[in-house]
């Protein structure tokens, strides 16, 4: 079989926000904007940010649209732990027992109970590109990347939908220790 190479894309710090979440950081009613539409379909960059409060300290982030089902805060090792956060290594969306903090918008401020987490790696699938190469909903893959600083990223968890495009998602921190940037490309190891 060919090599199976995929483009895989850098993710900075970000959130997600409910409705009610939204409406209280920045007034009822409010909509979010759309910056820059992202990789996977129907997802986009706002130009809004928030503030995250940690235990010894804050950060702004984006809003990441659009609105969601529960508050998330994806912060790589780097971020959490400047601002005092010990956050588990988690899928989108699996948020119990992550911690808590503090976001504040233009119009008020919102106290979480959990959401904060770092992104495990993923890679997202088309069905049609998961049957094709073989890999089911849940896999755990392993990535290479060559270059000055070649990498195998392992426990990439492979999400596969017919809501999502075929791109993989790792950390800014990932990302800088393999020496990456711009355009990059990796090949499944199976």
């Amino acid at each position: 079989m060919d090599e199976i190479k995929i483009v895989i894309e850098g993710s900075g710090k970000h959130c997600h926000v409910t409705r009610e979440t939204l409406d209280k950081l920045f007034g009822g009613g409010f909509e979010l904007e759309v910056r820059k539409m992202l990789s996977q379909p129907g997802q986009f960059v706002t130009p809004h940010k928030i503030t995250v409060v940690g235990p010894k300290g804050r950060t702004d982030v984006s809003i990441i649209g659009p609105c969601r089902k529960a508050d998330q805060i994806e912060l790589s090792l780097t971020d959490a732990r400047a601002l005092g956060f010990n956050p588990p290594v988690r899928e989108s969306g699996d948020l119990a027992g992550s911690p808590g903090c503090t976001l504040i918008g233009p119009a008020g401020e919102v106290a979480i109970d959990s959401g904060v987490i770092v992104s495990k790696r993923h890679l997202h699938l088309t069905p049609e590109d998961a049957e094709k190469f073989g890999i089911r909903d849940k896999d755990e893959l392993c990535v290479r990347v060559d270059g000055d600083r070649s990498v195998i990223f392992g426990s990439v968890v492979a999400r596969v939908s017919k809501d999502y495009a075929t791109y993989m998602h790792i950390d800014y921190d990932e990302m800088n220790a393999a020496g990456l940037s711009g355009e990059v490309t990796g090949v499944i190891v199976k």
